[in-house]
């Protein structure tokens, strides 16, 4: 990983009534894969829409490649990718009609690209646009994207609506990316993407952001979360508990009549919750 590709220092947005993004910095680095993740509307679709320079901070910056974001918005975008959280399509008849235009605009005259990762997705793009599922909507706009091979990739809950063997196809195509060098930020809701994919995460709560995680120091920290059922017919109990120290667990078992305990291995969204507890 190289210099800094899109820097955040002090960003606010505000909508009123709590929303928007409050204060947000942080730093994605050359060849790094970024996740965002936080609850609806916790701030993340404002964040990627400040860096793709659609709205203007209240306060704060943004730039990519030492870009300002609002300011240079045309420029960042000839380096950018971008999968949009919603999908709007304009009027045309079917999926290739727009890709073929998406590839227009975008400068391409080899298809190639395109036409590998249409089948890639298994994606039909003779399909009437305006009646695509919402997986197929969101493959085309993947597709549309990413055949630009743009060195940034900006993708805002871009797995929505597809079924689990595209998120497969999804992930290995993006691992793949970010092996080629390509700089990534993406915001998603399903943690085991977010684990597979990335090299830090950041948490988001009500506009802010709570925690950075680097993700090979959550993989290399020995603890499980332990499920207890007890004898009495209380609730189950969840105890998260380091390996190297098992007092708090040892604790437990001693006062209480276990009927069973189930360890599982700690994960970000175990990581994920603790963080909004604390917060």
């Amino acid at each position: 990983m190289t210099d800094t590709i899109i820097r955040i220092d002090g960003l606010t947005k505000n909508y009123g009534g709590g929303r928007g993004i409050f204060q947000a910095d942080l730093e994605v680095r050359g060849g790094e894969c970024f996740g965002y993740v936080g609850t609806n509307g916790s701030g993340k679709t404002t964040t990627i829409r400040s860096i793709m320079g659609f709205i203007r901070p209240d306060k704060g910056t943004v730039q990519v490649k030492d870009m300002d974001a609002w300011l240079c918005s045309t420029e960042i975008k000839r380096h950018v990718s971008y999968v949009p959280g919603e999908i709007a399509f304009p009027p045309m008849k079917t999926g290739m009609d727009f890709l073929k235009k998406q590839a227009e605009f975008l400068g391409i005259k080899n298809l190639s690209n395109m036409n590998h990762l249409i089948k890639l997705f298994r994606l039909d793009p003779t399909a009437s646009l305006a009646r695509m599922s919402k997986g197929m909507k969101q493959k085309t706009a993947i597709v549309a994207a990413l055949m630009g091979d743009r060195e940034i990739l900006i993708m805002d809950e871009p797995t929505t609506g597809l079924d689990p063997l595209m998120r497969e196809v999804f992930v290995d195509l993006i691992n793949n990316e970010k092996k080629r060098g390509k700089t990534i930020f993406i915001s998603d809701h399903i943690f085991e993407e977010v684990e597979e994919l990335c090299d830090r995460t950041a948490f988001v709560k009500n506009g802010k952001i709570i925690d950075i995680v680097d993700m090979e120091e959550l993989r290399s920290d020995h603890k499980s979360v332990f499920h207890i059922g007890l004898n009495d017919g209380s609730d189950e109990l969840e105890v998260v508990s380091e390996h190297n120290n098992p007092g708090k667990l040892f604790q437990i078992l001693k006062e209480k009549n276990v009927k069973y305990i189930r360890e599982k291995a700690y994960t970000l969204e175990d990581y994920f919750n603790e963080a909004y507890k604390r917060n």
